[in-house]
């Protein structure tokens, strides 16, 4: 494996072998963890990747499994051990979207349809606070300005000029009119918008509120795709207590149809920044 790999990704491809050599076995989760005196849902886990994996994890299953080939053993273990290593997210310490982090970091493109806010990837730090503030209202300073650097962070991938993340953003008109924070800052976030869609891998298109019902209307989504073949595409579906993870193919393709309708139903590129430009002016008076 690419020594540029991050734990989360290495955790995913571990898992999915973990999976072949269980279905190869022709047994199930439950059938394994009766085994190993295991819960079913820590199998589940290791095998989608939500979880970390030991080096034993690995030899326990291995010998269920009974893979003689001590060459896959060893480049399993190996797997295992590169899997527990820490992306730069943990210097944060506890996030509770860890896992869509390390996804995001390794991701080629990222498709986003956001029905209510400027996505994260594309907000200002004066932005993100007043999101973060608003949103949980319990939360505290320290807190709020932690996942504000984590933000600002994650942001870097848009700029990184070495290895650009493809992004493509259809934003609901919905996000131009909410005022988070202030005006002031509503025109800056959204000139700000402006000035990231014209780089060459940033798409941005506004739906506006005249396409009326759409695809989008059961709410936000993110699909992210990876430029290695073995990893599959993953859907994001953001909660307030825990998130989903599509991977299964037919779920990732009925998002990825969803998504070009959206994109057809938006605004051009062009019309979609003058849009925006028009926003920013109303919050200026």
């Amino acid at each position: 494996m690419a020594s540029n790999v991050n734990p989360t990704v290495r955790r995913r491809r571990l898992g999915q072998e973990l999976r072949k050599l269980r279905e190869l076995k022709g047994m199930t989760a439950e059938e394994v963890a009766d085994r190993l005196l295991v819960s079913q849902s820590k199998i589940s886990r290791l095998e989608n990747g939500r979880r970390s994996i030991s080096q034993r994890d690995v030899r326990d299953l291995c010998g269920v499994y009974e893979v003689e080939d001590q060459k896959m053993v060893d480049s399993l273990m190996e797997m295992a051990r590169d899997s527990r290593q820490q992306g730069w997210w943990h210097t944060f310490g506890d996030i509770p979207y860890s896992v869509y982090i390390g996804l995001e970091a390794a991701a080629q493109s990222l498709r986003v349809y956001e029905p209510q806010l400027v996505t994260g990837l594309l907000q200002t730090p004066a932005y993100a606070e007043a999101l973060v503030r608003g949103a949980l209202p319990e939360t505290s300073t320290a807190e709020i300005e932690k996942r504000v650097k984590v933000r600002m962070r994650r942001q870097e991938r848009v700029t990184d000029e070495s290895n650009p993340l493809r992004l493509w953003v259809v934003l609901d008109e919905a996000a131009l009119h909410r005022v988070v924070g202030s005006k002031l800052i509503m025109r800056e976030q959204l000139e700000h918008l402006i000035e990231l869609s014209h780089l060459p891998h940033v798409t941005v298109q506004v739906l506006p509120f005249e396409v009326g019902a759409h695809p989008g209307l059961n709410g936000q989504y993110a699909i992210l795709e990876f430029a290695d073949a073995a990893d599959s595409s993953v859907v994001y579906l953001e909660g307030v207590t825990s998130d989903l993870y599509l991977e299964k193919a037919p779920d990732v393709q009925k998002y990825a149809v969803m998504y070009e309708h959206l994109r057809a139903q938006a605004l051009p590129v062009e019309q979609s920044q003058q849009f925006i430009q028009d926003a920013a002016k109303r919050f200026a008076q």
